[in-house]
């Protein structure tokens, strides 16, 4: 008898494009590994009862997921809670060096430690996104820079990305993947 293949739903929230496209490297990356994927903006969810797996991304500010992630979080913890559930944000932490950045970038902010608990999400993780120091405030800047930020532009590590796509994958039995995903 034959196996159905894994349904997963990729769901993101972006600002600026960055989470936008680590979401669709997971989701080609899964797909490649024979499951049936569905890529989406949060605004364009599909019906979450068609799949087994929830990959969630939104882009922090503040601290915190935007807006429309912990809407989404909350108008659906009920069907949540009945799948596998991994999430991922996009921001500056994981890109500040240093010994005080690298402490602060470990830190999961603590509404975001709050949503991921509150749906019991099976993992969390943070990416580095892009970063441009155009149009930000003089302070923002220093403290960017007193934390250890390395340099602006494209802050994406593709092999942590990756690294993290495989972690779902072997989680979910799934086969290695047919071809190598190239990031964007």
């Amino acid at each position: 008898m034959k196996q159905e293949k894994h349904r997963i739903a990729v769901v993101y929230a972006t600002e600026q494009g960055s989470t936008r496209d680590i979401a669709e490297f997971i989701s080609t990356d899964l797909a490649g590994r024979d499951a049936i994927v569905e890529f989406a903006d949060i605004d364009h969810a599909p019906d979450l009862s068609r799949f087994d797996t929830v990959v969630l991304g939104s882009a922090i500010h503040d601290r915190d997921f935007l807006p429309s992630a912990v809407d989404y979080v909350h108008m659906h913890r009920r069907e949540l809670d009945d799948r596998d559930v991994w999430l991922f944000s996009v921001g500056l932490g994981p890109a500040l060096r240093g010994p005080v950045g690298r402490r602060v970038g470990r830190i999961v902010p603590k509404r975001i430690a709050a949503l991921r608990d509150s749906i019991g999400a099976h993992e969390y993780s943070a990416f580095a996104g892009h970063y441009e120091g155009e149009g930000i405030s003089l302070r923002a800047r220093l403290r960017y820079r007193l934390l250890g930020g390395p340099h602006y532009g494209d802050l994406r590590d593709w092999d942590a990305i990756r690294a993290w796509t495989d972690t779902i994958a072997r989680s979910l039995g799934l086969p290695r993947a047919r071809y190598t995903t190239i990031h964007p």
